[in-house]
């Protein structure tokens, strides 16, 4: 059975396609995820002008159709990259006072709510109210697989690209940092091991982890586990993601 459609902010979406993206890695990210989305679909990199303009206008509502009919996740976060000569990495720091995940960096996102509808709405709804991102300024381009939290919840990756020049606000009641990662950077930054103590059973142990440092923060955990599919899927890099006791 069909999911029915709950929120109107789905209607007013908005989609980008690779062959509307000037910056050559955001347009290969583009064209590799919207390819996992429409795999049978041509291509509009692949096709005259001509052919483009007959048939963007279809090939946007079929990728909202595919993302509308992905099964429901959870929670969804949004991996949302300016799009510019020099892109950037959305990224914030949860408030140290939450019960869950306190002081981590995140994407912005949060758990779906039935009003949503969908995956794609859940990402948006929820980054709008911890970043003040007006959903208006949003060009979806694509998803991720699905990661599993530690607490078991199924989290979708939503992709998007917005405006370099938005002002954002965190919502301090969730939110305590907004920052950015350089994602040319990104791309080719070897990751680092970090430490951290994990309770297990009543006891603590130290596990060692793969992480990214940026702007001072350390980004580990699920949110690394995100980046590195991101970059799997778009440019190949292969980045080994493990949880390892300390000896």
């Amino acid at each position: 059975m069909a999911q029915q459609r709950h929120s109107a902010i789905f209607d007013e979406l908005a989609v980008m396609t690779a062959s509307q993206i000037n910056q050559p890695n955001l347009a290969q990210l583009t064209r590799r995820l919207q390819a996992s989305l429409l795999p049978s679909q041509l291509s509009l990199q692949a096709l005259s002008l001509d052919e483009v303009s007959a048939h963007q206008s279809r090939y946007c509502q079929d990728l909202l159709q595919a993302l509308y009919q992905t099964p429901l996740a959870d929670a969804s976060v949004l991996v949302a990259i300016t799009n510019e000569a020099r892109p950037r990495l959305l990224l914030t720091r949860r408030a140290g006072h939450l019960n869950a995940h306190a002081g981590e960096v995140s994407f912005a996102g949060g758990k779906y709510e039935p009003i949503d509808g969908n995956n794609v709405v859940t990402a948006l709804r929820e980054a709008c109210e911890e970043t003040a991102l007006p959903t208006s300024q949003v060009h979806i381009i694509g998803q991720l697989p699905t990661q599993t939290s530690k607490s078991g919840m199924s989290v979708r990756p939503i992709v998007a690209l917005i405006p370099p020049s938005l002002t954002l606000v965190p919502e301090l009641g969730e939110i305590s940092r907004i920052f950015w990662a350089d994602f040319e950077s990104l791309i080719q930054q070897p990751v680092q091991e970090y430490a951290i103590d994990y309770k297990v059973k009543g006891e603590v142990m130290t596990l060692l982890t793969p992480c990214w440092q940026v702007e001072g923060e350390t980004v580990w955990g699920l949110t690394g586990r995100i980046i590195a599919s991101l970059l799997e899927i778009g440019f190949d890099r292969q980045i080994e993601w493990y949880y390892r006791a300390q000896a």
